[in-house]
């Protein structure tokens, strides 16, 4: 008879995920968050599983690839999301949180769990006995060197950043307006338009400014792709933010009926709508010109800007030479890695592989067969990705359609993509919903 205690390393939004359902299925929990004993460059409070970078979860659709993952989470029994549901904020077809409120819910949730003891030190090191380890991109530097000692390999890394926040009262909605792009879902987007002219004065500040020097350690900057600080998109060309996070097409002011030359969109980032993040302004910059920056959008020249941004450093284990698709390590049986350490980078993805870990964790310690889900699930498809031996120069991956197992469409269909994603979403729902009978 295996031990019926589980040690967690990191109550983030994997760690939490994985107490939460082993809790739920009897087994003792003891989960380690060094917060706020010892904190990190990016998180401001001692809540659990808090929100870092964006406040978004991506879309919710099931035609999208983070949405399927969502709806696949749901039909798996995942707690976050329903925490997520429930402090939903609008955001037109993605799933925005309160972060605060979502923090405080699950906070709550693992503090009232007779089965879940949380413990609030640093761990150095990996435990004995059944462990996941959830300690995410920002493991300390001592835990960190104990991982490396196991895995016989150096770490991988990328750098991520976060966007800053703005009061909405600052917000001038005589040049502001509200909308979603091509109107889908509530207008739930405050948009600040420019026009060429001030789209070239805004990128001229930008290029510009200063950064905040990284350490020694952090020379070699790797960026994960799909979130880039804007000075390094602005660095790619002139009309690179144009095309990505400041593209205009689809949000047209009803007031003049006009497209503008670039839109900086703000989202909603907490339940009483008093604050919003700057969509896709992820940046490094100092905080001086930061607010230069902020204040250069027509629409924010008043802005209150309540957060700066920042960048922080993402440490990922090689888990193509480490994991199992169940996460469970090769070398170890009883040891199980989760989130973002993993290489499944984003929020969702981190909830995710908490809960794909928690499940696979009790079921080892009832002696039953570990849930290896197929590609042709979204979860199935990033474990599959993370842990194939043949990656050479692994790097983070999102849910996406391009990791997923295709389906075979006519000829004259193969170009319709919604109909594609349909096919794929419906034909994982069903499977998950058959092993879960």
């Amino acid at each position: 008879m295996k031990e019926r205690e589980v040690s967690i390393i990191g109550a983030g939004l994997a760690g939490s995920e994985a107490a939460l359902q082993l809790a739920k299925r009897g087994i003792r929990v003891n989960l380690y968050e060094m917060r706020p004993e010892k904190m990190t460059g990016a998180h401001t409070t001692e809540k659990l599983a808090e929100f870092v970078c964006s406040n978004s979860l991506g879309s919710y659709d099931t035609t999208n690839a983070s949405g399927l993952l969502k709806r696949e989470m749901e039909l798996l029994g995942g707690e976050l999301i329903k925490v997520a549901y429930r402090t939903q904020v609008p955001a037109g077809n993605a799933l925005a949180i309160d972060r605060e409120g979502f923090s405080e819910q699950v906070t709550e949730l693992v503090e009232s769990n007779e089965n879940i003891n949380l413990i609030r030190k640093e761990v150095s090191s990996i435990p004995e006995g059944n462990v996941i380890m959830a300690s995410g991109p920002l493991t300390s530097e001592a835990l960190a060197e104990s991982i490396k000692e196991f895995t016989e390999s150096d770490y991988l890394y990328f750098f991520d950043a976060i966007a800053p926040i703005v009061e909405k009262d600052s917000i001038n909605f005589d040049i502001a307006f509200w909308a979603s792009r091509y109107d889908k879902g509530e207008a739930s987007y405050i948009n600040c338009p420019m026009n060429k002219e001030q789209y070239e004065r805004f990128y001229n500040i930008l290029i510009n400014a200063p950064r905040i020097e990284l350490k020694t350690f952090e020379k070699n900057a790797k960026f994960f792709e799909s979130c880039l600080p804007v000075e390094v998109l602005a660095s790619r060309g002139v009309d690179t933010l144009r095309f990505g996070p400041m593209k205009p097409v689809g949000l047209v002011d009803k007031r003049t009926g006009e497209e503008n030359y670039a839109v900086v969109q703000l989202r909603q980032d907490n339940s009483a709508k008093t604050l919003f993040n700057l969509v896709g302004f992820q940046t490094n910059l100092k905080w001086g010109s930061q607010k230069e920056l902020v204040q250069s959008i027509p629409g924010l020249e008043n802005a209150n800007i309540v957060r700066y941004g920042v960048m922080h450093r993402n440490t990922f284990i090689n888990s193509p030479r480490l994991l199992n698709c169940t996460l469970q390590t090769r070398k170890r049986e009883n040891l199980f890695f989760a989130g973002q350490l993993t290489g499944t980078e984003g929020y969702t993805e981190s909830i995710a592989s908490g809960l794909l870990a928690g499940i696979n964790m009790a079921r080892y310690i009832n002696e039953e067969p570990l849930l290896q889900l197929p590609a042709s699930t979204m979860l199935g498809a990033l474990t599959h990705y993370i842990s194939d031996e043949n990656h050479d120069k692994f790097q983070p991956i999102n849910s996406n359609w391009g990791i997923v197992e295709p389906v075979e469409l006519p000829k004259k269909e193969r170009k319709n993509k919604r109909l594609k994603a349909e096919l794929i979403a419906n034909r994982s729902i069903e499977y998950i919903k058959s092993i879960m009978k």
